[in-house]
Order: structure tokens, then sequence, then C-alpha cells
């Protein structure tokens, strides 16, 4: 490598036709088109499901969950609880078996599992069982995005990785959006067979996702190198344009090496703890937002329904947010303005007397909440090189921000209703907390930067054969902010 190119950072080239090292021409945004096409479709479907399968425990409660399995307040939040227990320690551990085995084998796997377990959930006659069915619910889930966030950065150049998992992420919010439609329209088949319209909310969503599962094992695809819709010619031009940028094209084998790095990386857990300060917020307002709006004087049915239009306005907050980001390169600056757009939502909600206007502050709160999560969710895709790090540093993310959702199930009891000061000055709390961490993270970020600018990482090449890449200690790469 020559010393110029060792001096510039690692980054994509950007021109609409290029050639394959063959020399064939390929129309890059075609091709990317055709990416896409083949991709996210699936994984977001996949990923909605996962969402409705964990956050339609909130539509089943005004439905008479909690009265039929005689339940406490108290104890369903425990239900809530366990669940991100099971999430939170099983995240590391399936990002690894994922990169053991293959996206193919794996994320099927895993869409199969929670689907069955979800449809369990339906069955339960007792606390007990329904306690432990949330828990391997949990276990089930907790590999399913942070294999998703790590697979999309082995397909895409870094700079067109956010926009990817943003659309991706931006699932949870159709499914919100939909959920709470689906779940009226379920929950009228309350009487038949006997069960109640909670049960049948359990049941018909998680076997559409058994179903669902059966089809992944057909359209989620393992690699550029043996994707079967892609040409010979463009298996090479993608190879080759991945080596340009990242680590992706790389063929890395899992090292524990890798994953003591991601250990040992300070800015790794800062990625985490800007997640932590979103998952309290994003998870306390999914789980809780029919009852939320409940409380605030609307009856259940109508509280289904009216859960719709926060998810709306968040999943079009999201996408713009997104393609500013990519546009601009910058991260930062749109999780701070985010966040305290989600500030200004819980102020509303709290001090106004007024449910419309009340309700009119989960619609701010859930715009500026999930926008801002899904920039911080993509952020280690973008910055981690070294593959079983970056494997290991995207589920670090989701293991240390869930334990804020550990924490926000516990906030929204039912003696504080119906304004629940606690739990939402709680969530407000943990917002401007994100503020700091991301200000900190981004302040990280561009002195590492400035210092590899002015060359004072130079010496980590000294010893290092022509041609081999350090991953991100490498001083050419250089982090987006």
């Amino acid at each position: 490598m020559s010393e110029e190119k060792e001096q510039t950072k690692i980054e994509e080239t950007n021109s609409d036709h290029a050639t394959s090292e063959s020399g064939d021409a390929i129309d890059e945004k075609k091709l990317l088109r055709k990416l896409d096409w083949h991709l996210i479709p699936g994984l977001t479907i996949l990923f909605l499901f996962s969402f409705l399968d964990r956050s339609n425990v909130g539509n089943a409660r005004i439905e008479g969950l909690v009265a039929d399995l005689h339940m406490t307040g108290n104890q369903y939040l425990t239900t809530l609880t366990i669940y991100f227990i099971g999430y939170v320690l099983f995240e590391v551990p399936s990002n690894i078996v994922l990169k053991l085995t293959t996206p193919r084998f794996w994320l099927p796997t895993l869409t199969l599992v929670w689907g069955t377990v979800s449809t369990l959930m339906g069955v339960t006659q007792n606390f007990s069982g329904f306690l432990a069915v949330r828990f391997f619910l949990g276990v089930a889930e907790s590999g399913f995005f942070p294999g998703v966030v790590y697979y999309l950065s082995m397909w895409y150049k870094r700079n067109e990785q956010h926009y990817r998992i943003a659309l991706f992420f931006a699932a949870p919010t159709l499914a919100g959006a939909f959920g709470g439609i689906f779940a009226f329209g379920i929950a009228k088949m309350r009487g038949i067979a006997g069960l109640g319209g909670w049960r049948w909310i359990f049941i018909i969503e998680g076997l559409m996702t058994v179903v669902l599962s059966i089809a992944a094992y057909f359209f989620i695809y393992n690699y550029p190198a043996t994707a079967r819709f892609l040409t010979p010619k463009e298996k090479e031009y993608i190879i080759a344009r991945l080596k340009d940028d990242s680590d992706a094209a790389r063929d890395e084998k899992f090292t524990w090496g890798g994953v003591i790095q991601a250990l040992k990386d300070p800015k790794v857990w800062l990625y985490g703890f800007a997640f932590h300060t979103m998952s309290l917020p994003l998870y306390t307002l999914s789980l809780f937002l029919p009852t939320i709006i409940k409380d605030l004087g609307y009856s259940a049915a109508q509280a289904q329904l009216l859960s719709t239009p926060p998810y709306v306005a968040a999943f079009v907050l999201t996408m713009s947010a997104a393609v500013f980001a990519e546009r601009t390169k910058l991260r930062a600056p749109f999780v701070i303005a985010s966040s305290v757009l989600g500030i200004v939502g819980y102020i509303v909600l709290i001090t106004s007397h007024r449910p419309a206007v009340s309700y009119a502050g989960t619609i701010i709160a859930a715009s500026g909440i999930y926008s801002a999560t899904a920039v911080v969710l993509s952020w280690p895709a973008n910055n981690v090189s070294g593959q079983t790090k970056r494997a290991t540093a995207t589920a670090m993310q989701i293991s240390i921000g869930n334990v804020g959702a550990i924490i926000g199930t516990q906030l929204y009891r039912p003696k504080w209703g119906p304004k629940f000061f606690v739990g939402h000055g709680v969530a407000m709390g943990y917002l401007v907390g994100n503020i700091v961490v991301v200000t900190t993270l981004w302040y990280t970020l561009k002195s590492e930067n400035a210092r590899r600018d002015r060359g004072e990482r130079d010496h980590r090449l000294k010893d290092v054969n022509e041609g081999v890449f350090l991953g991100d200690d490498d001083p050419r790469w250089r982090f987006q902010t």
C-alpha cells in the first residue's frame, strides 16, 4: 500500500458507474437498489414481528390479561422485566453463534423459536407460567437485532449502512401502528373456543411469526460471495467496493481476541450507554403507550386505535433523520436534537391537564425517541472494525442498553397513574443523560480523528506488513461522528 494511500482515510467511492476488477461496467445505484430489495424488506418484516411479539403484552393487558391470570399490577410489571433479563444475558452469545454459523441458519431459527414461545403466551394459565414464557421470549429474540446490524455491515459500505439500519429499525414504529389496530380487531375474537381476546392476540400473532420464519429460511442470504441473486460480476464488484471501505470483504474467522478488543474499547462502552439512555424511554413508551393513553380518559378500544398516530409520526421523523444523517455523515447532532424533542414531548405530557394536549405529547415524545435510537444503533456498525469485534460490539450495545429497559419496566405502576410522573420524569432524565453521553462520544471520536490527521497514530504501522489492516486501530481509519 502506497504512503499516500496510508495517509488517506478508508472511505467509499461515490461514482454512479464503476467497473468490476474484470473491467465490466456496473451501475452502482442499480446494484444498491437490487441489494435493498433482496435484503431489507425480509429483515424488516421479521423485526416488525419481533417487536410486535414483545410489545403486544401492552395491548393484551387492557383486554383482560391481568384479571384472567389473577396477577397484581406489580406482578405484571415483573413479567415485563423478566423479558429484558433474558434479552440482556444472551445477546453477546447469540452474535457469537451467528459468527460461528451463518445468517441464513441463525436468523430464521431465532424467529421460529420466538414465534413458538409467543404463541405459548396465549395458553398460559397462571402468573408463573406467563413469567417463564416471557423470559424465554427474551432469550429467543435477543440475538436478532444485533445480528442483523452486524449482517448489514457485511453488505454495505459504512456510509450506506445508517439509512438501511434506520429503515430496518423503523419496523417497530410500524409494529406499533399496526399492532394497535390489529389487536383491536383480534380482541373481537373473545369467546371463540372459550378463549379471551388477549389470548387470541398472542396466538394469532405468534403463529404468523412461525409461518414467516419458515419462509425466512428461503429469503435470508448469507454474504455477497454466495448470494444466488447476484451475478458473478456483481459479486466481484461488491467485494471490491467493500475492500476499499471496511473489513467486510475480508475472510476473518471468529477469534476470542476480537471479543476482548471490544470489551477493552471505551468507545464501545459509550455506544452501549448511548443506547442505555435511549432504551428506557423507548421501551417504556412502547410497552405502556396503550395504558398511558387509556389513563388519559379514553376507552380501551380508543386507546388501541390512538396508539397508531405516535408511531406513524415516529416513522416519518426516523426516516427523515436517517436521510440527513447519511448525507451529512454526521450522527451526534441528530441524536442530540431528537433527544431534545423527546424531552419536549414528556414536558407536554406531564404538564397539560387536557387529554388531547397530553396525547399530542406522546406523539412528540415518540418521534424524538425513535429517531434518536435509530441513529444510535447504527453507530457501532459504522465505526467498529474487525468482524468479531464489531459483532461483539453491536451485541454489547444492545445488552448494555437494555439494562435501561429492565429499570423502565418498573416505573409505570398502577398506583402512579394516571399521570405517571415517576415514569415520565425518569424517562425525561434519561434523555438528558443521553445528550451528555452522546456529546462525550462525539468529542472522543472527533479528537481521535484529529490525532490521526496529525499523524500521531502512524507509529502503529511501523511493524505491520504492507496490505495489513489493523481494524479501527488503523491510523487510516476515520470514525463517523
